[in-house]
This record gives C-alpha cells, structure tokens and sequence, in this order.
C-alpha cells in the first residue's frame, strides 16, 4: 500500500494539466467536496465498492513542517481506491502482472480553487479496458 500511496503523491504532484507526466485531468467546475461526491457517486453507480479513500492533500499539508517545507502543494487531495472483479479477473487471466495496477485509482485535487478529477495512465493491451473506464469516472464526475 506504502508504494501505491507513494505512486498516487507522484501523480498527483504532476497533475496541473490536461495531459501531462501519464496523468489526464479533468477541470470541475465547482468545490472540492462537490467533486469528491460526484467521484463517489459516479464510482458507486459503476456497481463498485470504494475500498479506500486516501486524503493525500491532509497528510501533506500535516506533514510539511516535519520535512522541511512550508509549501502548500494541494488545498485538499484525495484518491479514491476500488476495483471490478470483473475487470480485475479479466485482466489478470490476460496477465497475471497486471495485479500490480490494482486497486484503481481517481484523484481528485484543489489547488488554489481549480479543482480536478483524474487518473493516472495505464499499460497498452488489457489494461486499456481498465482505462475506458477510469476516464468514463472521471468525465462523468466532472460532467464532462
């Protein structure tokens, strides 16, 4: 879990813009916690189960001090972890690697009141199903 949370801080560290670093986002217009909830429900409403959702943006804005830095990354952060058994089966019946991109993750950021949903990028092949269906999350969170 420390790797996917360590993972999940590099993304969202390099995820100002549309396209960049193996991250898309998407804008949202509205607060923070309106998009969190648009991101859960969109999840829900998928018939899949949040297994965990990670305020990175609090764990970094508590820890700064006890590292050294006085920099406000996020105003708030948080990813939200799930999966589809029966994407999950299909994938790792295709290659049983492709464990390691599960759980799947949305993020979802506030940094100076420009809020975004995302995701990172995942592998060519099978994956790319697990893909279709982050970004069908993330745009319909964020209405696009």
């Amino acid at each position: 879990m420390h790797r996917l949370a360590s993972a999940c801080l590099t993304l969202l560290a390099f995820g100002g813009s549309a396209l960049a670093q193996g991250v898309t986002t998407h804008p949202f217009d509205g607060s923070f916690e309106d998009a969190t909830f648009a991101v859960e429900s969109a999840i829900v409403d998928k018939g899949l189960v949040i297994d965990y959702r990670s305020h990175v943006g609090a764990m970094l804005n508590r820890t700064g001090a006890d590292v050294g830095s006085a920099v406000t990354i996020y105003d708030n952060a948080d990813v939200f972890l799930f999966c589809s058994a029966v994407l999950s089966r299909k994938v790792m019946e295709a290659d049983p690697l492709n464990m390691a991109h599960c759980p799947y993750g949305i993020f979802v950021t506030d940094r100076e009141g420009q809020v975004s949903i995302g995701y990172r990028h995942l592998p060519e092949g099978a994956m790319q199903e697990v893909q279709a269906l982050l970004d069908t999350i993330a745009r319909e969170a964020s209405r696009e």
